[in-house]
C-alpha cells in the first residue's frame, strides 16, 4: 500500500500522539529543532536538512548537477533518479546517525528541497537552485523530484519541501523586507502553478518565503489556508523560511515582537518556526493571542509527517537501508549522466567534436579550469572525489596529448596574487595558448560569488549579478585568448544565463555546463571528444544584457521569460545544439478540434539523419491567435527525451490535455481560452532566433478550442 493511502491513519496516530501531549510540550514541537518529549517516548526532531541536488552539508554524498543544470535536460525521469538516489543516501545516513544519538541539524528525513520559484530574472543569485523560467517545466520538474525523494512505499522514503511559496526570486540584498507587488494575473499564470502541481504530487511540506506578496507576508498569507489547504487540499506542514517570521518584526517591522507575530502566522497555518520566533507560542498563549487548537493543530500536522516517515513503526522497510548506498558507484554514474545530458551546445563552428588523434596540445585555460567550487553549485553535500574541469581533460587525454594549463585570471579581482601588477596571469595563458592547437577556455561564475545572500560572500550584490556580463577580468582574458588566433571552445560554468555576444561572435563553439556537479569534467571531457553528444536545453532565456529587461525589482512578468518578452535573445529558452541533426515529419493528430473537458493527442516522427547517436529533446508549444497582452507569446506544453542511433526513425506521441487551452485573467480567474491555437512541434521554439540558430523550423498546426 502506498503511504497515501494510509494519510488518514498516519493523522489520526498524530492525533493520539499529541492528545497525550501537555500544551507546553505540544508547543515546543513547532520548532525547527523540536525537543524530545521522553515521557513519550518522542525523540528530539531537527527539520532542517538539504538535499537540493543530492544530499547536502551532512558529510559525504553523491553530488549532482545544481537544480538548473539538472531543468536543462528536459528530462523528469533523471530528476526523479537524482531524488531518489537522494533519498536512499538520507535514509541510510538517517539510520546510522538516528542509532547513535545524533540528531543534530542537516540529519534527519525532512529535505526543504526542492526550491520550484520561477528564475524570473538572470540577476537572482539563487536562480540555479530552480528548475528555470518556465511553469510547466518547473512543475515537471519538481513533481519528479518530489514522487523521487518520497517514493512510494508504505511509508516516506524522505519528505520533501516545496520552496519558497510564493512570488520569490529576488532580490537577495533587500529580501527580508522586500515586498513583492505582484498581479493576480502573474500569480496565477506564473508564480503558483508549480506549487500546485507539487501539492497534487503529494509534497508533504511548503516553506514560505522570506518576502511579502502585495503586503502580507509570505508566512501569515492567507493562501496558506485558502488556497493550500482549503482549494488545493494540501495535508502537509508549512514552515516558513529560516528567520523569515523575526523579518516580520525586524525588518518590515508589522508587529512588536516575538508575540505578536506568533498570533499573525500560527492561526494562519505556518506550522513550524525554522527560527527562534516560535520559542514564545506560549507566552502568546498565555496573552490570548493564540488558542490552544492553533498550536495542536500545527502540531498534529509536524507528527503526521513524522508517523508517515514510520518514526514510531516497527515495519518501515526502510530502516534496513545500508551505509553502503551513500556515494555508491551506481549514484555517481547517475550524476555522470546527469552532467552529461545537462549541457547545452549553443555555438559549433565544426571544431566540435574534438579529434584527438589530430591534436598535439590542448590548451586548458581559465579560472574555472581547476575550480571545484563550479561542480558545488550551492546546498551541495561533499563528495568523495572531484573531477574539474582540467583534471577531466587530463584523465581522458592520458598522454595521448599534452594538456597546457593557465589559470589566466582571477574569477573577478584584477590580479591572482594579492601584491602582483594587475593581469599577472595573463601572458602565462596567452602563450599556452599559442603553443596550443586548441583552447578549451573555461569561464563564468561560481557559488562563492553568485547565490544566496550569506552564503555568496562577494562583492557584487549579496549574491545576486548587477550585469550579465563576465566579471571584467574574465572579459580581458576572453578577449586575450581569442586575438592569439587559435580556435577557442569556451566552457562555462554558471548558474545563470550571461551574456556571451563576444564568444558567440569570436570563439569556435561555446558550450554551458552550469555548476555540474562531482563529475563534471569527466563529463566535459567525454562531450568535447565526442563520446557523448550535448543534448541539453536551455531552461531559461539568455538575454544580450540587463538594457533588455525590466526593473530587477517589478514582479511583473511583462518583457520577461519567454512567454512574454518581445525582444530578440542571444540564445532562447529551449534551444540546444548536437552535433547530429533531426528531422520531424507526419505530424498527426487524432482531431483539430478540443473541448474544454478533452485535449488532443498527436505523433510525429523524428529522425536521426546525422552520423552521430544522440539524444533528441522534442519541444511542444502553444500560442493563441489573437490574443491579449495578459496571455504569453507561446507557452511549453509538452517535451520528451528520445535516444536516437544515426539513421533511426521514431514515431513518438504526446498527450496535450485540455488545461493547457487555459490561460489566466487580469484579474487572476482560469478560463478555457476559445478561439484559434498554433501548436508547434520541434527541436526548439518556433520563433526566428531559435530557427536561425538551429538552422530548422519546426511542424505547425492550428488547432481550434470549442
Amino acid at each position: 500500500m502506498n503511504y497515501k493511502d494510509r494519510w488518514n491513519e498516519f493523522q489520526t496516530q498524530a492525533h493520539q500522539l499529541v492528545a497525550q501531549m501537555t500544551l507546553q510540550e505540544a508547543a515546543s514541537q513547532l520548532r525547527y529543532d523540536a525537543p524530545a518529549v521522553e515521557r513519550l517516548h518522542i525523540p528530539a526532531c531537527n527539520w532542517w536538512n538539504e538535499a537540493l541536488h543530492g544530499v547536502a552539508r551532512a558529510g559525504t554524498a553523491t553530488v549532482f548537477p545544481q537544480a538548473v543544470a539538472m531543468a536543462a535536460t528536459f528530462d523528469d525521469s533523471a530528476v526523479f533518479g537524482m531524488a531518489a538516489a537522494a533519498a536512499d543516501e538520507g535514509r541510510a545516513k538517517y539510520n546510522f546517525q538516528s542509532a547513535a544519538g545524533d540528531r543534530g541539524i542537516y540529519k534527519g528525513l525532512t529535505f526543504w528541497s526542492p526550491n520550484i520559484n520561477i528564475f524570473r530574472d538572470p540577476r537572482w543569485g539563487r536562480g540555479q537552485e530552480t528548475y528555470g523560467e518556465d511553469p510547466f517545466l518547473t512543475a515537471r520538474m519538481g513533481c519528479a523530484y518530489v514522487t523521487g525523494l518520497q517514493g512510494d512505499g508504505p511509508y516516506l522514503k524522505a519528505a520533501a519541501c516545496a520552496k519558497h511559496f510564493a512570488a520569490h526570486s529576488g532580490p537577495e540584498a533587500t529580501r527580508h523586507g522586500f515586498d513583492s507587488r505582484v498581479s493576480l494575473h502573474d500569480l496565477a499564470d506564473t508564480y503558483l502553478p508549480a506549487f500546485h502541481a507539487a501539492v497534487k504530487a503529494g509534497v508533504a511540506g511548503v516553506m514560505g518565503a522570506y518576502n511579502r506578496i502585495n503586503g502580507v507576508p509570505a508566512c501569515a498569507h492567507p493562501y496558506i489556508q485558502s488556497l493550500l489547504r482549503e482549494k488545493w487540499g494540501f495535508k502537509g506542514y508549512f514552515v516558513s523560511d529560516a528567520w523569515a517570521l523575526h523579518d516580520i518584526y525586524q525588518y518590515n517591522p508589522l508587529t512588536k515582537g516575538p508575540e505578536e507575530t506568533t498570533q499573525m502566522t500560527l492561526p494562519m497555518g505556518c506550522d513550524l518556526n525554522c527560527g527562534d520566533t516560535y520559542r514564545s507560542v506560549m507566552d502568546a498563549y498565555k496573552h490570548k493571542l493564540v488558542k490552544e487548537a492553533d498550536i495542536r493543530t500545527a502540531a498534529e500536522h509536524l507528527f503526521t509527517i513524522r508517523c508517515a516517515l514510520g518514526e514510531f513503526a516497527d515495519d518501515c522497510p526502510y530502516d534496513s537501508i545500508p551505509f553502503e548506498k551513500i556515494d555508491s558507484k551506481e549514484n555517481n554514474q547517475l550524476s555522470l549522466r546527469a552532467g552529461e545530458k545537462s549541457a547545452v551546445l549553443l555555438k559549433n563552428d565544426g571544431i566540435l567534436p574534438l579529434h584527438l588523434s589530430k591534436l598535439k596540445t590542448i590548451g586548458v585555460i581559465g579560472p574555472n579550469a581547476d575550480s571545484i567550487e563550479v561542480l558545488h553549485g550551492n546546498y551541495c553535500g561533499t563528495a568523495s572525489q572531484w573531477e574539474t574541469n582540467l583534471r577531466g581533460m587530463q584523465d581522458y587525454v592520458r598522454g595521448q596529448a599534452r594538456v597546457l594549463y593557465a589559470q589566466g585570471c582571477d574569477l573577478y579581482c584584477d590580479r591572482v596574487m594579492d601584491l602582483a601588477q594587475p593581469d599577472d596571469r595573463l601572458s602565462e595563458a596567452a602563450a599556452a595558448a599559442k603553443a596550443s592547437d586548441v583552447v578549451v577556455l573555461c569561464l563564468g561564475l561560481d557559488p562563492t560569488i553568485e547565490g544566496e545572500q550569506g552564503d555568496a560572500g562577494n562583492a557584487f550584490s549579496a549574491g545576486d549579478n548587477e550585469t550579465l556580463q563576465l566579471p571584467a577580468s574574465q572579459q580581458h582574458l576572453l578577449k586575450t585568448i581569442c586575438s592569439t588566433g587559435r580556435p577557442v571552445v569556451l566552457v562555462v560554468n554558471s548558474g545563470s544565463g550571461l551574456d556571451l555576444s563576444y564568444a558567440q561572435e569570436h570563439c569556435s563553439a561555446v558550450l554551458q555546463v552550469w555548476y555540474s556537479g562531482a563529475h563534471g569534467g569527466e563529463a566535459l571531457a567525454r562531450l568535447l571528444f565526442g563520446e557523448v553528444v550535448p543534448s541539453g536545453r536551455l531552461p531559461v532565456t539568455f538575454y544580450r544584457g540587463v538594457d533588455d529587461l525590466p526593473a530587477y525589482e517589478d514582479y511583473s512578468m511583462q518583457g520577461r521569460t519567454y512567454r512574454y518578452y518581445r525582444g530578440t535573445p542571444l540564445y532562447p529558452f529551449g534551444y540546444g545544439l548536437s552535433y547530429s541533426t533531426f528531422s520531424y515529419t507526419d505530424l498527426q493528430l487524432e482531431h483539430t478540434e478540443v473541448t474544454k473537458d478533452a485535449g488532443l493527442c498527436l505523433q510525429v516522427t523524428v529522425q536521426n539523419t546525422g552520423k552521430f547517436d544522440a539524444d533528441e529533446v522534442t519541444e511542444l508549444y502553444l500560442s493563441k491567435e489573437g490574443a491579449d497582452s495578459f496571455t504569453p507569446l507561446r507557452k511549453l506544453c509538452g517535451f520528451c527525451r528520445t535516444s536516437l542511433k544515426a539513421g533511426e526513425v521514431r514515431r513518438i506521441s504526446f498527450e496535450v490535455p485540455a488545461v493547457s487551452f487555459y490561460n489566466v485573467s487580469g484579474d487572476g480567474r482560469q478560463f478555457y481560452d476559445r478561439g484559434v491555437w498554433q501548436l508547434s512541434v520541434g527541436g526548439h521554439q518556433p520563433d526566428d532566433r531559435s530557427c536561425a540558430l538551429c538552422g530548422s523550423s519546426t511542424l505547425q498546426v492550428r488547432v481550434t478550442a470549442k
